[in-house]
């Protein structure tokens, strides 16, 4: 049994996170709702029980044994290492340690054999990066790929509830704080997060950068455009991967749908596909509209859709929390 903290426990990913360990029985034996200093004293509900907020200071002195964090970068480069003193392992959800050489990038069906017990802070990827590598590593695996061409369709739900609001605000006519810099009900934003000298945006390289380390593999080639769409409940990818080897579509399909954590969705006679409408509330990466390429050769096209809030960020932290256990590296 572990004493678990939740850092960030009243925000979107912080409140699905306490979900997902009382949805999967996560063995806990003292659970801590931690945020800032103006909820302290507010009260959640975890296993049908009121859990009042404490400051992050006041988690430090409790020593738990994991925290999931999501509080953003800031929060997490002040505070995780202080938590990681004390003995606690940190499960970081935000960006500022993924890219640290010295930390481990991690999602557990692809590259949980990384962790040791040494790592006392461990990053989750960005939501997008973790639905694509998941769809990837069996075709990895198999056929070797060379080159990714992504385009992201990325949920509201994504920029949190600022961007919930706002969508929900302007459906209902009604003036609020502005998530976007423009009107996102009716419209397609083709910008997450800013703009970088190359001209990508910061959203984008992430999904460059993670898929590499987390693939453990240089050779790999992403180029991917982020795109910011008026729904909630996952998101969704084009992905176009150009392999070393060839490959055939019905192996394509078993490698698919006998791989952990995914669920093809895959019958087009019957308009049968992934959508957030299907995979909200889930915890598998859903994968249709699988066929080949036919403007070159070793080439797959495929439709990647996953919940952001919970495997493209609370269940992947959930699931690295639930290897270490299992595995005797707390």
């Amino acid at each position: 049994m572990y004493r678990v903290a939740v850092v960030g426990a009243t925000g979107l990913v912080g409140s699905t996170m306490l979900k997902i360990l009382d949805e999967r029985d996560f063995p806990i034996s003292e659970i801590f709702a931690v945020a800032s200093q103006k909820s302290e004293g507010k009260k959640i509900i975890f296993k049908n029980e009121e859990v009042k907020v404490i400051t992050i200071p006041q988690a430090i002195d409790k020593k738990p044994h994991i925290a999931l964090f999501s509080a953003g970068g800031n929060v997490s480069l002040q505070f995780a290492p202080l938590f990681a003193e004390a003995g606690t392992t940190v499960i970081d959800n935000s960006s500022a340690w993924r890219m640290d050489n010295s930390k481990k990038l991690v999602v557990p069906e692809v590259n949980a054999n990384v962790l040791t017990s040494s790592d006392k802070i461990i990053a989750n990827p960005n939501c997008s990066t973790i639905q694509m590598v998941v769809a990837l590593k069996p075709l990895h695996d198999k056929y070797k790929i060379k080159r990714v061409v992504v385009s992201t369709y990325q949920s509201v739900t994504g920029t949190g509830i600022k961007g919930v609001n706002q969508l929900m605000n302007e459906r209902n006519g009604i003036s609020g704080e502005m998530a976007y810099k423009y009107k996102i009900d009716l419209n397609v934003i083709p910008q997450i997060d800013v703009f970088l000298p190359n001209s990508y945006t910061k959203e984008e390289m992430k999904m460059v950068n993670e898929t590499i380390k987390i693939m453990g593999d240089e050779n790999i080639k992403v180029t991917s455009t982020t795109v910011r769409i008026p729904v909630m409940g996952g998101h969704s990818e084009a992905v176009n991967v150009e392999f070393e080897n060839e490959f055939e579509i019905d192996e394509i399909f078993n490698l698919l749908k006998n791989f952990k954590g995914i669920t093809v969705l895959d019958n087009t006679s019957e308009s049968i596909y992934p959508m957030p409408l299907i995979v909200e509330g889930k915890d598998d990466v859903f994968v249709g509209r699988i066929r080949r390429d036919e403007s070159q050769p070793k080439t797959l096209n495929m439709w990647v859709v996953s919940d952001n809030l919970r495997k493209g960020a609370a269940t992947n932290a959930v699931q690295i929390a639930e290897y270490l256990a299992s595995n005797n590296l707390i």
